[in-house]
């Protein structure tokens, strides 16, 4: 134990006054415990390097409503252009909420749904928002209630003043991918017909016809009172997929909903929508988080902003995590799946890299890991513009894959 102490002392030390070394021991990547610690380290050990020829690509290419970082394998930033100018992100965003929920939890892990009994009638269904429940679910769980002269069922909701997260539109709530964020919704709500109060509606039914001589009386039950059922009895529980398969669904799939529900799980946030949580963990990891705004987890708000420098940095430094194989696997692949299935297919490009698409009304963003030579660059783009070119990013990052490396 004395000597692991002291091992680690020593790494610590020699991490803080010798940051070119940890830099090429981290680059082999072949000491977990100084992965490890540099992932979890608050600083941020980097540096610019002079590439000409990246450099000419983006200034003869890009006009002022574009922000470009790339970044190499050996952690040097080796061309930029605005990357400090402030942007909306868009479901680049998910990049960082989804690695904060990676953190949390075991990638075997899974939501629950579950009835709790308190007393001789009453039950409570609380939710932690599995994005695939679905009615079959609901009768899997109801089917455990016992026959009572009265029974009081209770539905366990966030308030709805709390349904969307700051900056997401009217417009937007109208469609799936602005669906309410709910602790109990039916397939992510994205019916609008299908909602908590048609849930609702949905087990009264059930209830009456099954328990034909029963008083049933079903309530709404506020969430943040939870503590209140401290003492209650775990009846029957239903379990979403694991963590990386909803991760997965986050990530390639740029679903929302997802991305918002198992945010507010990681970080106990159901009864609020601040997402402070999330800066303050990219702080403490040394990154350069100082002006941007962090209002939501998937990127739906147009109040989010944030740089690509600070995107490349985090991703960088995601490498150095215990889970950083999980968490590229559950990013979207270029001609293969995702966001980025459609793009590039039958190509040199298809397969190499991995990554984030970003797509709202005059935002296109994308970011991730760009494999050349069997070692990723990293490269985030983001244009914030009224007159978005997506084939000019994708032009570019085909570009970038066939020019020559600067090392």
């Amino acid at each position: 134990m004395i000597k692991r102490i002291y091992s680690i002392f020593v790494i610590f030390l020699v991490l803080v006054t010798s940051p070119f070394l940890i830099r090429y021991l981290l680059i082999n990547q072949k000491i977990r415990i100084l992965n490890s610690i540099y992932f979890n380290f608050p600083g941020i050990i980097t540096s610019n390097k002079n590439c000409p020829n990246y450099d000419a690509l983006l200034n003869k290419t890009l006009d002022d409503t574009f922000s470009v970082s790339i970044m190499n394998n050996n952690g040097k930033l080796i061309s930029s252009y605005n990357d400090e100018v402030l942007r909306t992100p868009a479901s680049n965003l998910k990049l960082f909420s989804s690695a904060y929920v990676l953190n949390k939890y075991k990638l075997n892990n899974n939501l629950k749904t579950t009835l709790l009994k308190k007393n001789k009638n009453n039950y409570y269904l609380v939710g932690q928002g599995d994005p695939d429940l679905n009615y079959d679910d609901i009768v899997e769980l109801i089917s455990k209630v016992i026959v009572n002269k009265n029974i009081n069922f209770n539905i366990v909701e966030i308030d709805p003043r709390l349904y969307w997260p700051n900056g997401w539109t009217n417009t937007d709530k109208l469609y799936k991918y602005g669906s309410p964020i709910t602790s109990l919704a039916i397939e992510s709500n994205n019916n609008n017909y299908d909602n908590v109060y048609t849930l609702s509606n949905f087990i009264e039914n059930y209830l009456n016809n099954k328990f034909l001589n029963s008083n049933i009386n079903l309530n709404f039950f506020e969430s943040k009172k939870l503590f209140y059922l401290k003492d209650s009895l775990e009846i029957n529980t239903v379990y979403s997929n694991p963590i990386l398969s909803l991760l997965t669904l986050t990530n390639s799939e740029s679903h929302n909903f997802t991305a918002e529900s198992l945010f507010k799980n990681a970080s106990n946030t159901w009864n609020d929508n601040d997402y402070i949580k999330l800066k303050k963990w990219l702080e403490k990891k040394g990154l350069p988080v100082f002006n941007t705004i962090f209002a939501d987890a998937s990127g739906l708000s147009r109040k989010n902003k944030i740089t690509t420098k600070l995107i490349v940095l985090f991703l960088d430094k995601m490498k150095y995590s215990k889970n950083f194989k999980a968490y590229q696997s559950t990013l979207s692949i270029m001609g293969v799946r995702g966001t980025l299935g459609k793009e590039f297919v039958n190509t040199q490009l298809s397969g190499k890299f991995f990554g984030k698409t970003g797509t709202l009304s005059n935002v296109f963003a994308l970011s991730g890991y760009l494999y050349k030579h069997e070692k990723p660059i990293i490269i985030s783009i983001i244009q914030n513009s009224n007159n978005i070119d997506k084939d000019k990013v994708f032009k570019l990052l085909n570009e970038i894959y066939y020019m020559k490396s600067c090392k």
